[in-house]
């Protein structure tokens, strides 16, 4: 039998093939979602669609930037096939809604409800991907989940608009819904729980949460690698803004930018996945979502403000802002350097000191009683 190429071999994992099919049909449906809303918006707001949907953009990225390390945070707690079953059934429900608009205030409350699900469901997912798959499987499984959004982000769009034409235009939220409901069977028939199992649990509280969405960040920005791929990323949104915001139809461009996307993402995902303990993942994926989206909330506004006063010139500018940031992240970061880094996965101590042993500062809401947390790198020696 031949054997599947090096980026498709977790499909031989039903487990995770079931979960990557579940994701594709998920972004054919949010490809639907957005294909749909853009002629509703056009049918209620004619002209001032394009704000209309400049507005939807901007609830969509801050319920991502502000839920997401939540959400990962909560990822790391509990069953994750029951979190994204739930995220599913919501966002079916809410998009059934949308046939039913009559007035712009509610194309917004609309979509801010589904973002917010959406912004619980995707860093769980690919937080949930490196707990299935083998060390063999997991760089190809993350490869072809993030190729595959880039890629039903680039022709999505099209099929989705094909579909509308053919169905009409509020009739395509109920086939979306139709989607989000065969995802939903998908995860619900996967084998047992997708929980990562932690043998000290403490309760949830609020100050436990906050301490759970800064230990996301932290690791992120901590570790050498992370950090500087999590930087090359907002450089390359700075580019990909630029190439979606201001020439419009050159679908080549646009997949140049998807493509450079992907190969971003890629090792960034990946890493995480490589220098993070299992029991951490969520956190850190769910902060690494929203990071990687609020660097598009800056580069956004730049390539509008760019196309708006420089309309001849506004490719250039962003190539000299783009190479400009690239050289001193280059500089800055040393890559060269980081190869030579020791291996090893960043993860978390729960403790309690007493007030003899406490020499060391916490955060102002701890007690020298409370149970408390801490992360720590531990070097992995190959020999």
């Amino acid at each position: 039998m031949k054997q599947l190429p090096y980026w498709l071999q977790g499909l031989n994992n039903p487990i995770f093939a079931r979960l990557y099919l579940a994701q594709t049909i998920n972004l054919v449906g949010d490809a639907l979602t957005w294909v749909g809303l853009a002629l509703l918006a056009f049918e209620l707001a004619g002209a001032q669609a394009g704000t209309v949907l400049a507005g939807a953009l901007t609830l969509r990225v801050t319920a991502f930037v502000v839920l997401s390390p939540i959400a990962g945070a909560i990822a790391d707690r509990v069953d994750r096939k029951r979190l994204m079953v739930t995220t599913h059934l919501a966002r079916m429900a809410i998009v059934c809604l949308l046939p039913f608009v009559t007035q712009v205030w509610q194309i917004y409350a609309i979509v801010l409800s589904l973002n917010v699900f959406y912004a619980f469901f995707a860093p769980t997912y690919t937080a949930t991907i490196p707990l299935v798959t083998t060390e063999a499987e997991r760089a190809g499984a993350i490869a072809l989940s993030s190729a595959t959004y880039q890629l039903l982000g680039v022709l999505g769009p099209g099929l989705a608009g094909s579909i509308a034409a053919f169905v009409g235009t509020r009739q395509v939220f109920f086939l979306d819904g139709i989607t989000f409901l065969i995802a939903t069977i998908l995860i619900v028939t996967l084998p047992g729980q997708l929980m990562v199992n932690q043998h000290q649990q403490t309760a949830r509280t609020v100050n436990r949460t906050l301490e759970d969405i800064r230990l996301g960040t932290v690791c992120l920005f901590l570790d050498p690698p992370i950090r500087y791929a999590l930087v090359l990323q907002f450089v390359a949104a700075i580019a990909g803004a630029e190439i979606l915001v201001n020439l419009g139809g050159l679908l080549l461009l646009w997949a140049i930018a998807g493509v450079g996307q992907t190969l971003v993402n890629v090792p960034t995902q990946t890493l995480i996945a490589n220098r993070v303990a299992v029991e951490v993942q969520g956190r850190v994926y769910g902060a690494h979502f929203a990071w990687s989206h609020l660097w598009w909330a800056l580069a956004y506004p730049l390539a509008g403000w760019l196309g708006s006063n420089s309309p001849t010139h506004n490719f250039f500018y962003t190539s000299l802002i783009g190479a400009g940031l690239l050289v001193l992240v280059y500089l800055a970061f040393k890559p060269w350097k980081l190869t030579d880094l020791q291996g090893g996965l960043w993860h978390e101590h729960e403790h309690l000191h007493d007030d003899e042993q406490h020499s060391h500062i916490h955060s102002p809401t701890l007690t020298t009683q409370s149970p408390h947390h801490h992360l720590h790198f531990h070097p992995v020696t190959h020999q």
